[in-house]
Formats: structure tokens, C-alpha cells, sequence
């Protein structure tokens, strides 16, 4: 890597070899003949620490293996993509990328979308559907013998029995159907490093069945062995739960639980007579382990081959964000972070923050603004349990509902100190604040005096200094009881947020409004729900443009209640609408202002008992 001067700034100018192999020409720059590990992805190669492939890549390499990545293979010809590095030493890695290749594919209505944010000339068709699948079974049957580890999104949230919203079925886990011989849940950072370690000093693949947040097919052998220990819970089988709704339902509330114990226990599950293990989750990383994985020599470009092909939305998203931790305790309904990322929020260095700054600011494109100072929640940086030994214990989805949890710390103070030194570089003229607010967080009744001063101070510096006229928040629905399945506040805290951000943007002299984001069809939600929330927000003054249909991701909790129509955690019956044309219609009330929604609308209040609300309307 060389560094110039190009008009008055610093550039950083890479060559080839600075990514990491992704043809045998690359791999050739550094002189390595054969590799020990291969990595398939479903996503073009961005090195960029949002970018799984990468992050796995570059940790790989740190580790002193030889690692190529493979983009975007061609499933379709004659497999040249997946025999051009032949076999790997150790293993092939597969993920289908940073995002289900279903959810990728397909809008929430099932029909198949024209672009892929993940591609170069936001291109569709560079990836199969179930792209985790196809490209194990290709492998499997290219290589037999050599071992295959899953990773990503679609692995992750695939672990056991699900739904598939797609195919409107059950289907066992994905260990199953891709053949594969490990798949590792979660951030992988950890679990891969043990295994290159182990690996490394001659352990046999086939021994590594004691690494944790790993699953695995387990011999009965195996299985008599943990169930010796009297850590583990037996979850209702593959062919019950197709049986049984109700066994599938019951199975997900120790399937989230024991995804975000500090202290969990291993699942078992038999799918198909075979018995799948998913053992207990790592520790959450600390400050020191998130810094090392953040602080890789990434070029922060997509690799050079890509170039002349169109930009890479997702890239182009994200290019000048920060991203500050990861994690999310508020355990939404509908969303997969936690089931993922864990509840439990892992916060890099102010250190580690501000030289990622720097780097950004040397790219060539930088133009003094970054997009986002975030994460999965955008003001969730440094909290944590109070006292760790109660959340030891803790059984609890979210730490902030149904109330915000007396031990956790939610004081904004450390979140200020890091905009404000970003903001004192002289090389940025403005960080925005893209990720989504909790604004409970904020304004929630229960803060202490102290929280709320850290809030407020938050509030003002972020109207002055961070949003760009506009501040994205995601309250989902108006209506208490669908926002008691989603795990989401009252509406009411957002009219109390919406006031003090609007006052203090006012103070200050500035004209800023909050957008607020809402799903519709989401499990509780009937056309009232979405009458009423479009009454409301009609009076608030919007016309709704961030919303959404509910896709039913897989090991979520709306996509337990839509397949089941049981809550997991009471199995008590709640409505869901299933019927595509109904969900169309419910998201139809988002739009009450275009003409051709009038007539509907209009009909449908009347149908509910609502003939009143047509002149509030119109």
C-alpha cells in the first residue's frame, strides 16, 4: 500500500495483492500455489469490515493460513468457479452472504425482484435461491472428502426446524439438505479461530465437535455423552413439530433463550432420524477481541475486478459509515439481530472508532461526510448489564420490554464523547446518524434523573449536529396490542420523542422532522390496526413513505406465530393474515392519500364500523 498527496489530501493508492485472492492470478501476486481454506460466498467481494466474507477472510489470514474467496460462483456452467482453486487443505467455507438469499430474491409478496444491492450494476441472477445449499451440495459432490463449514445469515437462522415463508413449509435444519459437516451460528469470529488453531496443531475436522456456537450431526454416541453432562434441552423432533404445530411453536422459546444466555445450555433436535447439535454461544466479545476484528488491514473498496461492472449498492450504502457495536437487546418480534448478533452489545473502542475515521477519510471518494456513526440500533453503544451476575440468570428476550430493565445501563454520556471527537477532526465536515434511534431510550418514563440529562444532551447534539433535516425512527405500528407481539413500546413514547426532538431542533434554528418506518400484516395486525394507524399518522402529518410488508424471517418470532398461529412463549392463539391479497390490502392504508386507494379504503372503514373515520380522511 503506497499513500500520496492528491490535492491537499492524503489518498491511499492499494495494489492487487492487498485483497484477498479471488482468482488464481491473485493468488499467484502472493505466491501461493494451493490454499488452505476456500471461501464461497453469495455476495460480490467487498473488503469491508460489513462484509462477512471479508471479516472471516481477513481473519484467516491473520491466522497465517491461506485464504481465497470465491464471489458469486457460477452454479450454472461447468463448475469452473468452484474447481479453480481445487481442494483446500483444510476445509471450504460456504455462506450465501450478508443476507438470506430468499429474502435477497424475493419481495415480502413473493415476487421475484429485478436487483441485488449485493452485485455489481445492482444486477439480479448472480446467486441461486437457498445459495447455501446448492453451492454445499455442488462442493460435496466435487469433493466428498474434504470438509465444509457454513457461516452466514441463512446458515444461522436455518440451525434447526423453521419456517420457510417462501416454500410455505417446514424444512429441518440446514444441515440437512447442504450436506455440510459444521455450520457456526452467529458472528463467527470466535468459533473460526478456534478451529483454525485446533486445525492448525493436526486435530482431525472430524474431532471438532466441542468448539462452541457450532451445530453439528452428532452420533448417538455423541448425544449419550451431553445428555451425561444435564446441560441440555431436548427440543420436540423435526417429524413432531410437521405434525404439531403447537411442539414447533413450543421449541422456539428455548431456541431464542439459550441463543442469548450468558450461561446456556447445548440443544438437541433430531431432524430425519439424525440428531443435530447446536452447542452453547461464546461469551459476548470484548472491547479488545471486537478492535481486532475491526482493525484488519481492509482496503475498505470493492475488489479491483469488479471495476467498469456498476457499483455495488450495499457498498455504496455503507462506504463512509462507522459502524460503533454490535448486538441489539430489544429483542423486536420480526427481526433476526438477536438471533444473530446476540442481545448482547459488543462495543469497540473510542480508539478503534476514530482510526477507522482516519482510514475512511484517506479513501479516494471521501468527501468529508459520513453517513452513519451506528449500528443495529443506532444509540445502543457501551450499554450493558449493571451488575453482570443478574443477567446471568436473566431468561429475558429484551432487555427493554415490556419495561426497561432496572439493570441495564442506558446512559448516552460515552455515545456524545465518541460523536464529538469524530466531529473534532478536521477532516470531517458532518457524521450523520443513519441507523434507527430507540427512542425509548430516550424518553421512556422509567429513566432515572441522571439518564435523563445524558438523554436530552443526546437528543440536542444529535438534532444540531447529526441529522441532515430528516431522523429515521422505526416505532412499526400505533396499535398497543399488535406493539405488544412485536416487543415494541407505545406509540405513545413516539409523540413524546417526536416533540422534544422537533423542540430542540427548533432551538437551534433548524427545520427537522422525524420519518418514522411501519410494517404492515406483521402477526395481531387486522385492517382496524391499520386504519387506525393510518389515522393517526394522517393527523401527525405524514404521508407514510418508509414501510414495509412482514417477510417471515426464519427464527423469528412473527414467523413462529405466522406458520403456527401460536405465540411460543403463551401458545396462545393470535390472528395472523396469511391471504396475499389481504396483506395488499392492509398495506394499502399506508397509502390512504393516492387516488387509487380512495375507493377501498372508504369501503373497508365502513365494513369495520368506521364509516365515521372517512371524513377524518378526506
Amino acid at each position: 500500500m503506497e499513500e500520496i498527496n492528491y490535492k491537499m489530501k492524503t489518498v491511499r493508492q492499494y495494489k492487487l495483492q492487498d485483497w484477498l485472492p479471488i482468482t488464481v492470478k491473485d493468488a499467484k501476486l502472493r505466491d501461493w500455489s494451493t490454499m488452505d481454506v476456500v471461501l464461497f460466498t453469495g455476495d460480490a467481494y467487498v473488503d469491508h469490515p460489513s462484509f462477512g466474507a471479508a471479516v472471516i477472510g481477513r481473519i484467516i489470514e491473520r491466522e497465517g493460513f491461506k485464504i481465497a474467496i470465491v464471489p458469486q460462483p457460477n452454479w450454472k456452467d461447468d463448475l469452473r468457479d468452484f474447481k479453480k482453486f481445487g481442494e483446500p487443505k483444510y476445509f471450504f467455507g460456504v455462506t450465501a452472504g450478508n443476507m438470506d438469499s430468499m429474502v435477497n430474491h424475493y419481495t415480502a409478496n413473493k415476487r421475484i425482484r429485478s436487483n441485488d444491492a449485493y452485485t455489481p450494476g445492482n444486477k439480479a441472477g448472480f446467486r441461486p435461491d437457498y445459495a447455501t445449499i446448492t453451492y454445499s451440495n455442488i462442493l460435496k459432490k466435487l469433493y466428498p472428502d474434504t470438509p465444509i463449514i457454513l457461516g452466514g445469515i441463512e446458515a444461522s437462522l436455518r440451525r434447526l426446524s423453521h419456517y420457510d415463508y417462501w416454500e410455505d413449509s417446514l424444512k429441518p435444519s440446514i444441515l440437512i439438505d447442504s450436506k455440510a459437516d459444521l455450520l457456526i451460528y452467529g458472528m463467527a469470529e470466535q468459533p473460526i479461530m478456534d478451529i483454525l488453531k485446533l486445525l492448525k496443531k493436526g486435530v482431525p475436522f472430524s474431532s471438532l465437535h466441542n468448539i462452541k456456537q457450532t451445530a453439528f450431526m452428532a452420533s448417538e454416541n455423541e448425544v449419550a455423552k451431553i445428555r451425561n453432562k444435564n446441560e441440555y434441552i431436548d427440543l420436540h423432533s423435526h417429524d413432531k413439530c410437521l405434525k404439531d404445530k403447537k411442539a414447533f411453536a413450543s421449541n422456539f422459546k428455548h431456541i431464542e433463550r439459550e441463543s442469548n444466555k450468558i450461561k446456556a445450555k447445548t440443544l438437541i433436535q433430531y431432524c430425519n432420524g439424525k440428531a443435530v447439535v447446536i452447542l452453547p454461544p461464546y461469551p459476548t466479545m470484548t472491547e479488545k477481541q471486537i478492535d481486532a476484528s475491526f482493525d484488519l488491514p481492509y482496503t475498505y473498496q470493492p475488489h479491483p475486478k469488479y471495476k467498469g461492472r456498476g457499483d455495488i449498492p450495499a457498498y455504496e450504502m455503507i462506504k463512509f459509515s462507522v459502524n460503533l457495536h454490535r448486538g441489539c437487546f430489544g429483542g423486536c418480534a420480526f427481526c433476526t439481530i438477536s438471533a444473530h448478533q446476540g442481545k448482547f452489545v459488543a462495543s469497540r473502542s473510542q480508539d478503534s472508532i476514530l482510526n477507522e475515521v482516519d482510514k475512511l477519510t484517506k479513501h479516494p471518494d471521501f468527501k468529508g461526510y459520513l453517513s452513519d456513526l451506528g449500528g443495529p440500533s443506532a444509540n445502543m453503544y457501551q450499554m450493558k448489564g449493571k451488575n453482570i451476575e443478574e443477567c446471568v440468570n436473566c431468561n429475558r428476550p429484551s432487555c427493554i420490554f415490556p419495561n426497561i430493565c432496572n439493570n441495564l445501563d442506558i446512559n448516552h454520556d460515552k455515545l456524545r464523547q465518541v460523536y464529538e471527537k469524530v466531529n473534532s477532526k478536521p477532516e470531517i465536515k458532518k457524521a450523520f446518524v443513519g441507523s434507527g434511534i430507540r427512542y425509548d431510550l430516550l424518553v421512556d418514563d422509567s429513566l432515572s434523573k441522571e439518564d435523563r440529562i445524558s438523554a436530552k444532551k443526546y437528543i440536542e447534539l444529535l438534532a444540531k449536529k447529526h441529522v441532515s433535516g430528516r431522523l429515521k425512527v422505526a416505532p412499526e405500528h400505533t396499535s398497543d396490542k399488535v406493539l405488544k407481539i412485536m416487543r415494541k413500546p407505545s406509540f405513545s413514547l413516539f409523540y413524546k420523542f417526536k416533540k422534544e426532538f422537533e423542540s430542540s431542533s427548533k432551538k437551534m434554528g433548524l427545520n427537522q422532522e422525524v420519518i418514522p418506518y411501519f410494517i404492515s400484516s406483521h402477526p395481531g395486525s387486522s385492517i382496524e390496526d391499520m386504519a387506525d394507524l393510518a389515522l393517526r399518522t394522517k393527523k401527525l402529518g405524514f404521508r407514510l413513505e418508509q414501510v414495509q410488508d412482514l417477510t417471515p424471517t426464519p427464527m423469528t418470532v412473527a414467523a413462529v406465530i405466522f406458520y403456527s398461529g401460536l405465540h411460543p412463549y403463551s401458545l396462545k392463539p393470535v390472528f395472523i393474515e396469511k391471504n396475499p391479497k389481504e396483506k395488499l390490502k392492509q398495506k394499502k392504508f399506508f397509502f390512504w392519500y393516492k387516488k387509487e386507494n380512495m375507493s377501498y379504503i372508504k369501503s373497508s372503514l365502513i365494513k369495520i364500523g368506521k364509516k365515521e373515520w372517512i371524513k377524518e380522511f378526506y
